[in-house]
């Protein structure tokens, strides 16, 4: 059951969807909590995953860098191999379905900001033209130099991992121009080589998505402040565009202003109570 104050901003939410020409989907990594999938947030939840790291010591930050690829490598693709296989294995929760249905039915459509890696919009039916996935890709590889400017599909690796080592099995993947090693067309820490043509072209297009919007909604799920990268395309949408906001946050659910809406619920109860109400 929810309290009367709950039950009001669900109303209210369900009120700005009805209302909206554009559903914008801004998305963190709390959106694929509810399928299964870690947020990594902080060591001990790393650490769980991944107990090899935690026996070195070794936090997400030290690991997630291009450093951990050239000094070792077998250690990097076996972490970047095993979340390749987690997502792959992850079927993304009904909650996506929720936001598409709702977003085919405005006039402008539906536009995705993410900045999780795992390609779950793509697997729940979302248009790829639509996606801007602006830390990357698992399911790309790119050259580690790089030797040129060339991304490409991952399908073609299926890495096999040593989980209790934390270390690839298999051979690593290679550039097929000059036979390097590959690495994940993924923005890491401290990283100066990723190679942004693919995420540059998928923000072009989702600015044309908001150019077309008259009255756009965004629904922020799952997004915190310590990587403020979703939280700040939100609140850009909502200033710039003239946008209203539903943050979906069990933790850190405020919002500026009391026109838009926040729910300290997880993504998938909150959009489950709120399609109860359209």
């Amino acid at each position: 059951m929810h309290s009367p104050a709950e039950l009001a901003a669900l109303e209210q939410a369900a009120d700005l969807v009805r209302q909206a020409d554009a559903l914008i989907i801004a998305a963190g990594a709390g959106m694929g909590v509810d399928s299964g999938l870690p947020d990594f947030r902080g060591n001990e939840g790393f650490w769980k995953v991944y107990p090899a790291l935690g026996r070195a010591g070794m936090e997400f930050a030290s690991v997630a860098t291009p450093y951990t690829f050239r000094s070792d490598p077998t250690l990097a693709w076996g972490f970047y191999g095993h979340r390749l296989q987690l997502y792959r294995d992850t079927a993304p929760h009904a909650g996506f379905a929720l936001l598409k249905a709702w977003g085919d039915k405005m006039d402008a459509g539906y536009g995705v900001f993410t900045s999780n890696v795992d390609g779950h919009f793509q697997r729940a039916g979302f248009d790829p033209q639509r996606i801007y996935e602006c830390h990357g890709s698992i399911h790309h590889l790119q050259c580690m130099e790089p030797c040129g400017p060339d991304i490409w599909s991952a399908d073609a690796f299926a890495p096999q991992v040593d989980t209790d080592a934390c270390r690839l099995l298999s051979a690593t993947p290679t550039c097929p121009h000059c036979g390097g090693m590959a690495r994940p067309n993924i923005l890491m820490f401290g990283d100066w080589g990723w190679n942004e043509r693919r995420a540059v072209m998928q923000e072009a297009r989702l600015q044309a998505v908001l150019q077309a919007a008259r009255s756009p909604l965004v629904i922020e799920l799952g997004a915190g402040v310590a990587i403020p990268s979703v939280r700040n395309f939100s609140q850009r949408v909502v200033i710039k565009h003239g946008g209203r906001m539903i943050r979906i946050n069990p933790r850190e659910p405020d919002v500026a202003s009391p026109r838009d809406v926040g729910l300290a619920m997880g993504a998938l109860a909150a959009l489950t109570a709120i399609a109860a109400l359209l």
